[in-house]
Order: structure tokens, then sequence, then C-alpha cells
């Protein structure tokens, strides 16, 4: 893996252009002379007060060079190369290479994030492949439930993620953030800081209440001539308020309580390893 020179991310500041402000003054008239024009003075322009940066909330710590190498940004052609090696290296390359869409990685992680609190998250933006298998249910009484070996298709990737050291994770994303920060502007949000978004999202997704089992759901009914060749992925939580629920905390709900809990486990250690790191010492 080849060495980086170190390199500085810099915040967009916002310029602001102020026009000059003019006064007219009209000369006195005497009953003997015509009018005097009117004379044009300008009035001295007011400095513009700075633009500010807005306020992060969750800054990111540098790396800390005396464990870590410094970091550059590197190209556009480099960094899927860049990424794959340093996730292979925190996380072995069987999980990585079985579990991880590694074309466009970053970019697809900072996509990902940024919907998980909303309705919808495009699976074909996901970081991790679709678990295998499908979408499993039980009739009860007739009416229709989760199946509860639904959850084994969730568990080799729930293993996975489990087998990560959190601190290690949360220390390799801080040295390469300048790749997550300039996706993120890249996606729309100039001057906009991701780390924010990021630990947003995870409170959200650590809010997550675990539903009660069974969990009921409904198959939304597709209308047209062809039918669905994968209608298990049109189910719907039955309640209205589950169903209401984010993108994020409805991927949670579907892979079972056990899932759930381990991987909100997760998540809340990976927060606390990048709290911890930016703590003032």
């Amino acid at each position: 893996m080849k060495s980086w020179s170190k390199g500085l991310i810099a915040l967009l500041a916002l310029a602001l252009l102020v026009g000059g402000l003019w006064w007219w003054r009209q000369a006195q008239q005497t009953p003997v002379a015509p009018p005097t024009p009117p004379a044009i003075q300008p009035v001295p322009t007011l400095a513009p007060a700075p633009a500010s940066a807005p306020a992060i909330e969750f800054p990111i710590a540098p790396a800390d060079s005396a464990s870590q190498p410094a970091f550059v940004m590197p190209t556009p052609q480099d960094t899927d190369a860049a990424v794959r090696a340093n996730l292979i290296d925190l996380a072995g390359q069987s999980g990585v290479l079985g579990f991880l869409q590694l074309d466009g990685f970053v970019r697809r992680v900072v996509a990902t994030v940024d919907n998980l609190d909303r309705p919808h998250a495009a699976a074909r933006v996901w970081p991790v492949n679709p678990a295998g298998g499908r979408f499993g249910t039980l009739e009860l009484d007739g009416a229709s439930y989760i199946a509860p070996d639904n959850a084994q298709r969730y568990q080799p990737f729930v293993q996975f993620v489990e087998s990560v050291d959190m601190v290690r994770a949360a220390a390799l994303y801080r040295w390469m953030y300048p790749l997550f920060q300039r996706s993120y502007e890249e996606l729309g949000y100039p001057g906009k800081y991701f780390n924010d978004r990021l630990v947003k999202i995870i409170d959200h997704l650590l809010a997550a209440r675990a539903p009660a089992q069974p969990v009921p759901v409904t198959l939304l009914e597709i209308k047209g001539p062809v039918p669905s060749e994968r209608p298990w992925v049109h189910y719907r939580f039955s309640d209205p308020a589950l169903e209401a629920a984010s993108a994020g905390q409805k991927l949670l709900m579907r892979m079972g309580p056990d899932n759930q809990r381990r991987l909100q486990a997760q998540l809340a250690a990976f927060r606390q390893a990048l709290v911890s790191a930016d703590k003032p010492r």
C-alpha cells in the first residue's frame, strides 16, 4: 500500500457581496440663478460582517500521528483500492469481500447514512450486500406474521459486524474522514459536516425499540397483468406506527429482536469510540 503525505480538509466559507450606499443633497436655489443640479456624494461602504461556517456539533479529532501514518486524499481512481485495503486490514478479506459492496464504498456509505432516517433507503446504493434467501412469513388465524426463523438470514452479517473491533473501526473512520466529507459535499451538502449527520443517524437507530413478537405484516397488493416475481419484498408492517418508522429503523426491526439488539450494541460501541477519541486529553 503506497505511502501518503499529510493532507487537510477545510470547510467552504460563504462570501457576502455588499453594494455601496448613496444619498442625495439638494442645493439651495436663488431667484437669479437656475437650480443647481443635485450633488451626488458617496457614502463610505460599511465592511460586511465576516461569514461564519455552520457550527460543528461532533468534530473529528485529528488522527494520532505517533500511531498512524498521515492521510492524504487519494485520487478518484485510487479511492476504491485504498478503501478496500484498509477494510480488509480491519475486518479480514473473507468478511469484507462477502458482505460489503466495495465499488464506490465511501459514496455508498454516505448516501445510505443520509437516507436511513427517511422513508426509503434504496438498496441499490447500500454499502452491504442484501441478506440471502427470501423474507419468510408465518400464517396464523388468517393473518401473516414475520416468521421466527427469518432472523437466521441476517445472523452471518451480524456475526461479521460483531467480529469487528469498533475502537479500530472508529480510528480508521477518523483517519479516512476526508473521503467521507468530500463525498458528503458532492452529494449536495457543501459546507455541511458529515460526522454530525452520522452521529445523529446512529442515535436515531439506537432509539428504535424492538416490536412485540410476533410482528404482523400485510402483503401489499400489486395490480397489473404481470405478477410480481418477488412478492415477498412487498410486505408491510400491519401496525401503522411500525410502518411509519424510518427506513433504517424498519430494517432493524425486520431482522428480529436479538439481531437488532446486537447490531445496536455495536453501533453504540462505535459511537462511544468516536466520542472517547474526541474528548480533550
